[in-house]
This record gives structure tokens, C-alpha cells and sequence, in this order.
């Protein structure tokens, strides 16, 4: 057969071929699709009803509705020392539950659920207040040597944390040893917008039952941290700072009750309150602050 007759009738089998599957797809989709009243329905149990105010000016003494209301209204340097004194104790118990009840074995290296995020927590409380902890070096070391750990979840993580360590400690050594170089997401005013879509949806419905980064309150706070880095605009920081101040005031009595997953495993730093502490730290200096791992 001619090239060029071969090449038509290819053609012709493609747009068939997708033509069937498209009509195969549509079948599947109106087979599973659910009415609009159950979708509705089974969304709306996965959050909480976000009652709080669209802003809140900060008065000191301002007579207040509620405790999470008189939190948003706290000035923001008061604020942060409640901020920095929850975080500091939820990381002497993320430390305690993965790294001192285990003897200071690690058998999960991941930044994910294991020891990196309980090293990356220590060291972000370092960077955040200067607390020294010895835990910090025998994590480090021990991750290290393993080589059983990409970057969330590999050694790559690790490569990319020592390195950083490194740096703050002034081994140059260990720094050529360690670095790689890690490059911006373009950005441009199409993607901007898109992010503050997304954010309105995040504000109304964000309040997850769940209290970790990877699907919970705790990452949903990091929309509006990085738009404020973005913007510099003040709506967004209010807004990081009522989802913040949500977690700071009713988080725990929610899991208490049973009302929030505290996560599979539940100290860890991207299912469990050690992503919690690394928000509360983030939001002492809400300018500088960063998405654990994707951004060092």
C-alpha cells in the first residue's frame, strides 16, 4: 500500500478509535454519575462551616464572640507568641512519639510520615527561634547514611535538607557535598488568577476535617500564606491567620472528640500535627514563609 494511503487509513482508525472511546467514557460517566443533592451532600461532611468573619480588625480588650473570635482579634504581635508557644509544644511531641518512644531508631526515612519531617520540623524551629536541639543532629546524621530514601519521600530530600543544615552550621564540605539547585515555578498573571479562584473556594470550604498539610486545615493555611507572599495584600494574611488561629483553638478538642482526623499517622509532617507546628512557626514571620519541602 502507498505511504500516503497507508497514512489515511491510520488516520481514519484513530478518529474512530476515539470516537468510540470518547462515547465509551460518556456512557461510563452518565453510569456514574450521582445526582447533584448527594455530591453536595457528601462534600459538605468533609469540612467545616466557615463561620468566621471575611475580616476582623485587631483591638486589644475588643469584646469577643467566642475564643477563636478574640484570637482574631489579638494584634498580630500578641498572636504570635501564642502561635510560637503551641508550635514549640507540639514539637517536643512529635519528637517524643517518633523519634525518643522509638529509642531513636528510624525505620521510616521520609520527609512524608517519618523521621526527615520530625528532623525538618527541629530545624525550622531552629530557624524560627533560634532553639537549639540535639535530636536535630542524630536525626540528621542517621538520614544520612540511608539509603533507602526522590525528595518527599527519597534522598533526594535528604541531599536537600543536609545541604541547608550545612550551610547554617558553616561546613562547606558538607554543603559541596549536599547541594543542588532547585529552580522558581514561572509565574505570570494567568496563573495569579487562577491561584485567587482557587483561594475563594478554599476560604469558603477549606476548613477540612483533617488537621495535616497534605489534606487538611494546615496546607489549605498555605494557599493564602503564599498569595500573601505573592500579593503582599492583607485580606490573605487575615485569612492565614483565621484558618491558624481555627487550628490553634479547636483542633485539639476536635480530635479529642472525634470530629478531625489526626491523621493515619498522626505526628507526622504531612498527615499529623508536625505540619501543624511547622504552620504555627510560619506564621511568626508570615512573609518569609515556606511550603515545607517544595520551597527551602
Amino acid at each position: 500500500m502507498p505511504r500516503r494511503s497507508h497514512n489515511l487509513v491510520s488516520s481514519r482508525i484513530i478518529i474512530v478509535s476515539a470516537r468510540r472511546t470518547k462515547r465509551s467514557a460518556s456512557a461510563r460517566s452518565s453510569n456514574l454519575r450521582f445526582p447533584k443533592s448527594v455530591a453536595a451532600e457528601g462534600m459538605a461532611d468533609r469540612y467545616f462551616p466557615n463561620e468566621m468573619p471575611d475580616f476582623v480588625e485587631e483591638q486589644e480588650g475588643a469584646v469577643a464572640q467566642s475564643t477563636l473570635h478574640s484570637l482574631l482579634c489579638l494584634p498580630y504581635t500578641k498572636l504570635t507568641d501564642k502561635f510560637l508557644r503551641a508550635a514549640l509544644d507540639l514539637k517536643e511531641k512529635v519528637v517524643k512519639e517518633t523519634w525518643l518512644r522509638n529509642g531513636r531508631r528510624v525505620k521510616d526515612f521520609t520527609l512524608y510520615t517519618g523521621a526527615l519531617g520530625t528532623a525538618f520540623l527541629l530545624f525550622k524551629a531552629y530557624q524560627s527561634c533560634f532553639v537549639h536541639n540535639g535530636c536535630l543532629i542524630g536525626l540528621s546524621v542517621d538520614l544520612v547514611w540511608s539509603r533507602h530514601v526522590t525528595f518527599i519521600c527519597g534522598r533526594a530530600g535528604v541531599c536537600a535538607l543536609g545541604a541547608v543544615i550545612a550551610k547554617h552550621a558553616g561546613d562547606n564540605v558538607l554543603l559541596n557535598h549536599y547541594l543542588s539547585s532547585f529552580r522558581e515555578v514561572f509565574q505570570d498573571e494567568q496563573i495569579l488568577g487562577a491561584a485567587e479562584e482557587a483561594a475563594k473556594v478554599v476560604w469558603s470550604r477549606g476548613l477540612l476535617k483533617r488537621v495535616g498539610i497534605c489534606h487538611g486545615i494546615s496546607g489549605n493555611t498555605y494557599v493564602f500564606l503564599s498569595l500573601y507572599r505573592l500579593t503582599g495584600r492583607v485580606e490573605y494574611l487575615y485569612r492565614a491567620k483565621a484558618f491558624a488561629c481555627f487550628l490553634l483553638d479547636r483542633a485539639n478538642q476536635l480530635i479529642a472528640d472525634g470530629r478531625m482526623h489526626s491523621g493515619d499517622r498522626p505526628y507526622s509532617m504531612f498527615e499529623g500535627q508536625a505540619g501543624m507546628a511547622h504552620l504555627l512557626l510560619d506564621m511568626i514571620r508570615p512573609s518569609e514563609s515556606r511550603f515545607p519541602a517544595y520551597e527551602l
